[in-house]
C-alpha cells in the first residue's frame, strides 16, 4: 500500500485534515462491524443496475481517484465494472470502518452473485462529505484476489512499544543458531496489505519455506516516518509503499531489499509470486 494512497484510503486527506488531531479522531472512531449508509446505498445502485444513481456517488470536484488491479482508472471505469457484473446480490464484509464528520474510510470485501458465478472483490474506499452528501474520493479495488483477505485488521502486527533494533539483534542471534535468515517486514497496523501479507505467511503451503526465516515486523508509525533510520540502513525506500521486505543474513548483512514497492499491493499478489521470492532468498540446505 503506497503511503500517499494509504492515507487517502484512511481518509487522511490533506484538504480535509490539517493536523494529527484529525488523524487521532479518525482512528479512534468506529471499527469493523459498523454500517455506513452511503455504502449500502451505493451497493443498492449496483444491484439495481442504475448507472445514473451509481455515478452520483463518485466525487467530481475533486475527481475520484481509482486504482483497479494496480491500474489507474476513473469513476466511469469503476462504475462500468460493477454494473458489468450484473450482480443479483452483493454481501459486504466490512474489514475496517473509520469515520469523522467530514471523511470516512471503509475497507470491505464484497461477495457478488453474478450470472457467471460468485466473485469476491477487495475494495478500499475513502469518502468525503460534500454538502449533505457523501462522495467516493479514493478507491483501490482488487478483483478475485488470489490470497486470503483479512476479515478485520485487529491483529497487532506492529506493537507501538517494540524496539526494532533490539528485535533485529535478537533475531540475528537466533538465526545464527538455527541456520536461518531474517525477514524484515516494514509496515504498520493501519496498512491493509500488511495484514494480507501476514495471512499469506501463515498459509500451510508456506510452512516449509517460512521455517527458514525469523520474521521481524518494523513499524513505520502513523505518519510513515517511524524507524526511518532502520529502513535507510537496509535500503528500503518507504515512499514506494508498504509492506516492504528485506532479507538479512544472520551476520546482519543485507542480502536483498525491495526497491520498487514490489509487495505494496499484496492484496493482488499470487501465492506463487510470494513463494518465488521467499524460496529464492531462503538459506541453503545444509
Amino acid at each position: 500500500m503506497k503511503l500517499k494512497f494509504a492515507f487517502a484510503v484512511l481518509a487522511v486527506i490533506v484538504i480535509t485534515f490539517s493536523s494529527l488531531d484529525g488523524w487521532a479522531q479518525l482512528i479512534s472512531s468506529t471499527d469493523a462491524g459498523a454500517t455506513f449508509p452511503p455504502l449500502e446505498q451505493w451497493k443498492n445502485a449496483v444491484i439495481a443496475g442504475d448507472a445514473t444513481a451509481l455515478k452520483t456517488f463518485y466525487s467530481t470536484n475533486p475527481a475520484a481517484e481509482i486504482e483497479a488491479n494496480k491500474v489507474e482508472g476513473n469513476a466511469d471505469a469503476d462504475c462500468a465494472f460493477w454494473l458489468g457484473l450484473k450482480a443479483r446480490s452483493i454481501k459486504l464484509e466490512i474489514v475496517r470502518f473509520k469515520t469523522r464528520p467530514d471523511a470516512a474510510s471503509v475497507i470491505f470485501n464484497a461477495v457478488a452473485e453474478t450470472p457467471n458465478g460468485t466473485i469476491t472483490i477487495a475494495d478500499s474506499t475513502g469518502w468525503l462529505k460534500q454538502g449533505d452528501d457523501w462522495r467516493l474520493r479514493y478507491v483501490t479495488r482488487t478483483d478475485a484476489p488470489h490470497l486470503k483477505q483479512p476479515s478485520d485488521m485487529k491483529k497487532d502486527l506492529y506493537p507501538a512499544d517494540a524496539d526494532a533494533r533490539a528485535e533485529i539483534k535478537e533475531s540475528e542471534e537466533k538465526a545464527a543458531k538455527e541456520h536461518k535468515r531474517i525477514l524484515l517486514v516494514f509496515g504498520a497496523n493501519w496498512c491493509y496489505d500488511c495484514h494480507v501479507l501476514d495471512l499469506a505467511f501463515h498459509r500451510s503451503d508456506f510452512a516449509s519455506v517460512m521455517e527458514g526465516y525469523e520474521v521481524v515486523h518494523i513499524d513505520i508509525g502513523p505518519d510513515g516516518k517511524k524507524n526511518a533510520d532502520v529502513a535507510q540502513e537496509f535500503q528500503v525506500p518507504l515512499d514506494k509503499g508498504v509492506p516492504a521486505l528485506a532479507v538479512v543474513g544472520s551476520d546482519g548483512k543485507l542480502l536483498v531489499s525491495q526497491k520498487n514497492g514490489e509487495f505494496e499491493n499484496a492484496r493482488a499478489l499470487t501465492p506463487e509470486a510470494l513463494l518465488d521470492f521467499l524460496n529464492k532468498w531462503k538459506p541453503e540446505s545444509r
